[in-house]
């Protein structure tokens, strides 16, 4: 048996998420393991980092499949890209220790989520970015960035309470701006169903002075949703990098 770990980009614009659904054939996992199912004569079935959600773009997701045999140079980048839309693409693929598993193995995750802060959206960007139309106040932003930093229990920060623990680790959020657009990165060790976007809202209220910069704090003591910003859309989110060790 041969691993195979796939580094895949993707415009989530046209597609329902990454993970593969019965209801529908518009998911980058289902269209993906079509692509190389066709291409080796046997249904694949290939595991990703994590799923994102519907409309949510990717430059660095990482896939693992796990195949009978080695296969040739070029197999994933050449002849399965041929056979995948435009706006799917296999960036690397390179064989890995048997046992590796793009979501169990990863130890952290890098995303980053883009704003336009133009009177008007930019015709070029507007499909990647969340065109949202005020004066931000960085270092306000900034502030709060630096208390939701670090490990902290964020039940307050997703709509999905399903998971075993909400516990996890954030190493870095930073915030940059020019030119009418805003950025702002997460590193952490992992996140929750629609963490980002919610922690994106809240640093957007607080960069319009909807809230303070420690009201965050106030969301991450009482646990309760309602005390934590908005959900930002999806399409302002990218996922840049999947880490292992």
């Amino acid at each position: 048996m041969r691993t195979y770990k796939l580094t895949t980009a993707y415009d989530g614009t046209r597609y329902q998420g990454w993970q593969r659904q019965s209801s529908t054939d518009r998911t980058i996992q289902g269209i993906l393991e079509q692509a190389i199912s066709a291409q080796i004569g046997f249904r694949a079935e290939i595991d990703g980092s994590g799923r994102t959600d519907a409309g949510v773009h990717a430059s660095g997701q990482t896939a693992s499949i796990v195949l009978p045999g080695e296969v040739e140079a070029g197999f994933f980048t050449e002849r399965v890209n041929a056979a995948l839309p435009p706006d799917i693409r296999i960036l690397d693929a390179c064989l890995v220790r048997n046992g590796f598993h793009a979501r169990k193995s990863a130890v952290g995750k890098v995303y980053e989520y883009c704003v336009d802060t133009g009177e008007k959206p930019d015709v070029f960007t507007r499909r990647y970015t969340y065109h949202f139309p005020h004066r931000l106040d960085l270092e306000a932003m900034r502030k709060a960035a630096g208390y939701l930093t670090g490990y902290h229990e964020f039940a307050a920060y997703t709509d999905k309470k399903e998971d075993i623990s909400t516990n996890r680790t954030i190493y870095a959020i930073i915030v940059s701006g020019q030119g009418g657009r805003v950025q702002i990165k997460y590193d952490g060790t992992g996140f929750l169903y629609h963490m980002v976007r919610i922690l994106t809202g809240t640093l957007l209220e607080v960069g319009t002075s909807m809230r303070t910069p420690e009201s965050v704090l106030d969301a991450l003591e009482t646990k309760e949703r309602s005390r934590a910003g908005f959900l930002a859309p999806a399409r302002g989110l990218f996922l840049r990098e999947v880490r292992y060790e």
